[in-house]
């Protein structure tokens, strides 16, 4: 598999996207998800920067809607996070995640 999420930022927003209702969010909508996913404030240049290079490699599709840009996963990426989560299985045993 290519390197095609550099960063969990990415990867985290591939996930929140393929979970939305409708399959897309605004940005806005986005980033405060992941906020509280983190439990911390993301720099806004570094989201932009995250969704901006998915779009570019096309792991992610946007339009504008009003006032905001609405992101929605393509299939590429929707595929690409589908061989993500089949590997993460494949490698995380889940007793050790037991308490």
């Amino acid at each position: 598999m290519a390197r095609w999420l550099q960063s969990g930022t990415r990867r985290d927003v591939c996930i929140l996207l393929a979970g939305a209702d409708g399959g897309e969010l605004p940005a806005q909508k986005l980033k405060t998800r992941l906020e509280r996913h983190y439990d911390d404030r993301i720099d806004p240049k570094q989201f932009y920067g995250a969704l901006d290079a998915l779009q570019r490699q096309g792991f992610v599709a946007s339009r504008t809607e009003g006032l905001s840009d609405v992101y929605e996963l393509t299939d590429a990426g929707e595929s690409r996070l589908r061989d993500h989560y089949e590997w993460t299985r494949e490698n995380v045993d889940p007793s050790a995640l037991t308490e």
